[in-house]
């Protein structure tokens, strides 16, 4: 008789103990049917005819895992790189859902005796700045919403989607699940973050001003959801991506290098350098678990780095004397 099947107990322990989103726990499980595959290959356990996305991993047993050593963690990580050919962050991404799974084992339901994952080497992350919209390109792309020959109902609405990305950082799946009742009064909105975790959004005057102008426009239909699609039902996550890539294009920025989650890059940064953010704050407002994830947009541009050499106390101390009157006397010199 197969035992429980191992994978689908921790997911849902992950759903229900820990609050892990749907879209978390579809990572976990791609990441997690990967692993099993590969320990099946390695171990020998399936044939050799059957293709790799068809090894069924349902089946996999607590002593199977239990045999997993050291070395096979970095075999996979091995192939991951080399077969699969995938960046060092999805790597430390798979491998992380590999290490929570284990964790699950060894520590929460007991079925291991060894954790080979504990004390792993993950992959090193090469820190990148983020990508963002300069102010003058945020300005051009409201303008462009503002000028679009839509109808008004869909201008507002647009705008105030872009509006509300640009000031207040929101991720889009928060976003897109904003209802009206979500709006607790003039000032702020709650949303639900990862983590299922709520939180408030304080709203400034450009987003209360689009919101309200958009409200007039909204068609009045039982539907709660704040931000309505052409069938008056509440907008996709794919459905706004593609109408912001679309006003994005209009407006000239290039949509391979920008795009919806850009516009939460650019809140930040606009947020720290505009607004003298610190970051316990900006942390606050972003949702972010740890605030080592806020500290990339901590980020300074050029001009700051400009300003900052700039403002060096020496920076206006220069030689008396200019290269006429050094060779002048180097002449001089050379004659006597």
């Amino acid at each position: 008789m197969i035992q429980s099947n191992l994978i689908d107990d921790f997911l849902d322990y992950m759903k229900t103990t820990k609050g892990s989103s749907e879209n978390t726990i579809k990572e976990y499980y791609y990441d997690l049917r990967m692993f099993v595959r590969f320990i099946k290959v390695r171990k020998g356990l399936v044939s050799e005819d059957i293709s790799f996305d068809d090894i069924p991993v349902e089946d996999i047993d607590a002593k199977t895992l239990g045999e997993v050593t050291k070395q096979d963690i970095y075999a996979y990580n091995s192939y991951l790189e080399r077969t699969r050919k995938i960046s060092n962050r999805s790597k430390f991404r798979k491998l992380s859902s590999v290490k929570s799974f284990y964790s699950y084992l060894f520590n929460k339901i007991d079925v291991i005796k060894y954790n080979p994952v504990q004390d792993i080497d993950m992959p090193k992350i090469e820190k990148t700045l983020p990508v963002y919209l300069s102010l003058e390109q945020c300005i051009d792309l409201l303008n462009t919403i503002e000028n679009s020959k839509q109808k008004e109902v869909y201008k507002t609405r647009d705008y105030a989607i872009v509006t509300l990305f640009l000031n207040c950082g929101m991720r889009l799946s928060e976003l897109s699940n904003i209802d009206v009742s979500h709006i607790t009064d003039k000032s702020q909105l709650t949303v639900l973050g990862k983590g299922n975790k709520e939180r408030t959004i304080y709203l400034n005057k450009a987003c209360i001003d689009a919101i309200n102008r958009y409200l007039k426009f909204r068609p009045e239909v039982k539907e709660d959801a704040l931000f309505l699609s052409m069938r008056q039902n509440r907008m996709s996550n794919r459905s706004i991506q593609h109408m912001i890539e679309k006003h994005m294009k209009n407006s000239g920025l290039d949509t391979s290098k920008y795009s919806v989650h850009k516009l939460r890059h650019t809140a930040a940064t606009l947020m720290y350098e505009y607004g003298n953010a610190d970051i316990r704050s900006l942390q606050e407002i972003l949702g972010h678990e740890s605030v080592n994830t806020t500290e990339i947009y901590t980020h300074v541009n050029d001009d700051q780095l400009k300003n900052m050499v700039k403002s060096n106390p020496l920076s206006n101390i220069t030689m008396t004397q200019d290269k006429d009157s050094d060779i002048e006397d180097d002449t001089k010199d050379n004659k006597k």
